[in-house]
């Protein structure tokens, strides 16, 4: 077979390591071809493509972001003016230029949403899941989760002794539009005194209750905030920067407010530190290089069975595929009861 290989949505630190182990073991096991599309859809969508043979992707394996380019392009938000061809038809002329027969998608919710589409359209297509967010359903992990929570922690780690030195709350945001596993994970790590999430909207009182106890024991306090966290009665405290080409809102300012508001309240000097796309580069992890890797070798594999449609997820320590419909239909939120665990360390 020919295969086509693209990587769209954000980048994050290990999309290299799956192309690697795709390609290495599609061609040296099965003798399969490869062609790179160019910046997600982008790519299949304007016949963008690059060279993926072997020499393409050595020494890849520990570089952050990914040789293929990434973008969010909707192909299904696009229709030629001139023609009136649609996303959906340029794609599928473009794959039968290419002589491709099948597409390794990779990509978080809405690159998987897309395959998903096409593959109920009638394209192969097989699905690999990466978002820093590990908000993506059917698998236990997303690569690019670990490496995005080591970040932050290692912010949260510096920013202790800074926050002491100076008698501040210092407030750490990290990315999360709907979902907080970042903070959550990061904020645990880092032991952070306070944890605002999207999934749970959070009392202001509450929260400079948490800044003046610290303060009253002679610490001074870290808060970790979801970009997406919320306070209760839905009062404005995001800056919206507009909408992706999902449809999504570009999220921004959480942290700032929040600092006004615990300064204007407490009376106690606040700062915040946004990581923002700190959090997704760089070289990944060990366990994302490895858990990279192992998507890609059975994502080549479910393409070599034909088995169309499908993701490859992670259940416990298996690699197992699940339908693409099952990861994209809902997000993978915080449970209460996890959420419970990191609020005995709050204040």
């Amino acid at each position: 077979m020919r295969i086509g290989v693209l990587t769209g949505g954000g980048d994050c630190p290990g999309l290299n390591a799956v192309i690697r182990a795709v390609v290495r073991k599609g061609v040296g096991v099965y003798g399969h071809e490869f062609v790179g599309f160019r910046d997600g859809w982008k790519g299949p969508l304007e016949n963008i493509t690059m060279p993926l043979g072997i020499a393409d992707v050595r020494g890849i394996l520990p570089r952050g972001g990914t040789i293929l380019g990434s973008s969010r392009t909707n192909p299904f938000k696009v229709e030629d003016s001139a023609s009136g061809a649609s996303g959906i038809d340029r794609i599928r002329e473009n794959l039968a230029a290419n002589s491709v027969d099948a597409l390794i998608a990779i990509g978080g919710e809405d690159t998987l949403g897309v395959a998903t589409r096409l593959h109920e359209l009638g394209v192969h297509v097989i699905g690999v899941p990466k978002t820093i967010d590990n908000d993506l359903n059917a698998t236990d992990f997303t690569f690019g989760f670990d490496t995005a929570v080591n970040i932050a922690m290692e912010a949260i780690d510096r920013l202790h002794t800074t926050a002491e030195s100076h008698h501040r709350a210092l407030i750490v945001e990290v990315m999360g539009r709907h979902a907080g596993w970042i903070a959550l994970h990061a904020g645990m790590a880092g032991g952070a005194n306070v944890i605002l999430i999207p999934e749970q909207p959070f009392s202001l009182d509450r929260v400079c209750a948490y800044v003046e106890s610290r303060f009253e024991s002679h610490y001074a306090p870290i808060l970790v905030v979801a970009e997406g966290a919320t306070p209760d009665g839905g009062e404005a405290a995001v800056l919206e920067k507009g909408l992706d080409a999902f449809g999504h809102v570009r999220l921004g300012g959480i942290g700032e407010w929040l600092a006004a508001q615990i300064e204007q309240r407490t009376g106690k000097e606040a700062r915040t530190t946004v990581l923002g796309h700190i959090q997704r580069g760089g070289t990944p992890s060990a366990f994302d290089r490895v858990l990279a890797t192992r998507f890609g070798l059975n994502a080549v594999d479910a393409a070599h069975d034909g088995d169309w449609g499908k993701m490859v997820a992670l259940r416990g320590t298996d690699i197992v595929r699940v339908p693409l419909a099952e990861a994209t239909t809902e997000l993978k939120i915080v449970d209460p009861n996890r959420y419970a665990e990191a609020e005995v360390f709050f204040g």
